[in-house]
């Protein structure tokens, strides 16, 4: 894979070796004092460059002199990922903006995170070393069924924008969409139709089909199968399912992974280590993908703490909190630690082959009238 260079060698020199490691899951002593090291170029670079950072590290009395080793990443001061809901926030200028992408949220405010060259450069480079490892780097044209939003001009979706770029691994024979643009006054509408005439034409074809997007739609379209007595297709063996983006107000219709998939090889034929969900969000463009076991390990470059929804101070391994992402590779916007609204846990021990930990998402804390967060995470909690 080819080597990305910082903007700032001198003062990003940590950072750039950290995000061209090429295995994304060998954890290491070495790739630990690494990573220190790269947060602490990270964290001096934000407070050169944004008034905002600066004074959230002054009156958190934080400086990089407590960062010693992986450890003391606890000590970091995280920026809830609500925070980018509300205000826009850069460490670069205008002319170094690369990309402006917001959230996919289908209610209220939507997160607004720009990206310098080097930030959207290093998170898809860490995609292609990822898909290499797993070997889903295919020369072979295939079908694409991507359920997203159809691209319109200008759209600035990153769940669009990531789906689409998820096509380069594997050259285009044909493309269908599974959220359909029908122009600026009616905007994108489900055509579950449509896809269930694509999976039977790509079907006939024989050729491998990869579907990307939102689980709830591809969800949405196995059932329709279903009701209308539609026969299971036989897709070709080397087709890959790989979900991400949530629900997407569906959450109320959400099945486990475990009956989805089963869905999945009853319906499509395709097999149970090709069906794959992915978690990241814009305002943490880490990507994280399951394994053959269905479970999200941390790559090496980024870490991930769990915190109390009470006290916010991180928990030890098989407690369940807020997830807690960390990660340097991000230049453009003090998103260096972020606290998300979804609940989580992280264990270390998997049956797969990778020897990174690995966090499992357990629901998302939402909040309703007169509730704070911390209240709804922790009757979410209950529940579970």
């Amino acid at each position: 894979m080819k080597s990305l260079e910082v903007v700032d060698k001198k003062s990003l020199s940590r950072v750039e070796e950290l995000c061209n490691l090429e295995r994304p899951y060998e954890y290491s002593n070495e790739n630990d004092k690494l990573f220190v090291e790269a947060m602490k170029e990270n964290i001096l670079w934000h407070r050169e460059r944004n008034e905002f950072y600066r004074k959230l590290l002054n009156s958190r009395k934080f400086d990089t002199s407590k960062l010693v080793d992986i450890k003391d990443l606890r000590e970091v001061p995280f920026i809830i990922a609500n925070f980018f809901k509300y205000h826009e926030t850069k460490s670069v200028t205008e002319e170094e903006v690369y990309l402006h992408l917001t959230s996919s949220g289908t209610t209220g405010q939507k997160s607004q995170i720009f990206f310098d060259e080097w930030t959207i450069g290093s998170a898809q480079a860490m995609v292609d070393k990822i898909f290499n490892s797993y070997g889903w780097i295919s020369q072979e044209k295939v079908n694409y069924l991507l359920f997203t939003y159809e691209p319109e001009e200008g759209s600035k979706l990153g769940t669009a924008y990531t789906d689409n770029f998820l096509c380069k691994y594997a050259p285009i024979n044909e493309v269908k969409y599974g959220l359909r643009f029908l122009g600026k006054d009616e905007g994108h509408k489900f055509d579950v139709f449509g896809c269930i005439e694509a999976l039977q034409k790509f079907e006939k074809e024989g050729r491998a089909v990869r579907v990307f997007g939102f689980p709830s739609f591809f969800y949405f379209t196995l059932t329709k199968m279903k009701e209308l007595g539609i026969a299971p297709l036989k897709l070709n063996k080397d087709s890959l399912v790989f979900l991400g983006g949530g629900w997407k107000g569906h959450q109320d219709k959400a099945i486990s992974k475990k009956e989805f998939y089963s869905l999945c090889e009853e319906m499509l034929g395709i097999p149970n280590e090709r069906l794959r969900d992915g978690f990241g969000s814009v305002e943490h463009c880490i990507p994280y993908v399951e394994c053959s076991e269905h479970r999200f390990h941390i790559p090496v470059w980024s870490r991930v703490l769990i915190r109390d929804v009470d006290t916010l101070e991180p928990v030890e391994e098989g407690k369940p909190g807020y997830l807690n992402l960390i990660s340097p590779y991000i230049t453009s916007v003090p998103a260096n630690s972020v606290l998300m609204g979804d609940l989580a846990i992280v264990k270390s021990e998997c049956s797969c082959n990778l020897n990174t930990p690995w966090f499992e998402i357990l629901g998302r804390a939402g909040i309703s009238k007169n509730k704070s967060c911390a209240v709804a995470a922790s009757e979410l909690l209950e529940k579970i």
